[in-house]
């Protein structure tokens, strides 16, 4: 009995023993984090900051282009429906200027369109910070705002646009595509596309402007 009572002393005093060896090693280990140093921002200086400002609001050789178009464009328009292979036409005319000061194009487009009165406006701008061009364009055939985004290829004259509408049939988001070619100083053709979920495109208008002499 006693030799049963002096081993579990014996193992009573180990644990003790090894609890107090853990604890001694828990208090002198250093505590292991995972947190990263965070690199402060640099704040740019009153000058900078004006600079970016100044080169933000001046008008660029984008705007100059867009000013180009200044003055009354007739447009002769072509609609496409998929499954009617019989296009539909139209008749248009575009009035551009450019407004707070020089800064964005402003078009607003009249005429008839399928039997009804046709009224639409469109304001492009070139964003100097995103090195892009924007371009808004609403109308009295809906009550959505078109909002899309491109870059001018010089190789082919044209701004290609890309942007999101919600379909009024389908009520579901679609991508579609709008091409502005600059064939000369008096004409262009601007070209209209949905894209499809599998990727393919499909014209659905084409409008072909000339400007009043």
């Amino acid at each position: 009995m006693k030799k049963i009572t002096l081993s579990l002393l014996i193992v009573s005093m180990s644990i003790i023993s090894c609890k107090k060896e853990e604890a001694k090693v828990e208090a002198t280990t250093p505590e292991v984090t995972t947190e990263t140093t965070e690199i402060a921002e640099v704040t740019p200086d009153s000058a900078a900051v004006a600079k970016a400002w100044a080169d933000y609001a001046t008008p660029t050789k984008a705007h100059e282009m867009l000013a180009k178009d200044t003055g009354t464009w007739d447009a002769d328009m072509t609609f496409w429906m998929e499954g009617n292979p019989e296009p539909q036409k139209a008749t248009s005319v575009a009035t551009y200027k450019m407004i707070l000061d020089g800064k964005y194009q402003e078009g607003i487009y009249k005429g008839n369109m399928f039997g009804m009165a046709f009224e639409g406006r469109g304001m492009t701008a070139y964003d100097n910070a995103s090195k892009e061009y924007i371009a808004t364009w609403a109308d009295n055939m809906g009550t959505g705002l078109l909002v899309s985004r491109g870059q001018y290829d010089e190789a082919t004259k044209s701004i290609t646009f890309n942007g999101k509408m919600v379909d009024p049939v389908t009520g579901k988001e679609k991508s579609i595509k709008e091409v502005i070619t600059y064939i000369d100083a008096d004409n262009q053709k601007m070209e209209m596309f949905d894209i499809n979920a599998d990727g393919t495109e499909f014209k659905n208008m084409e409008i072909l402007s000339k400007r009043r002499k």
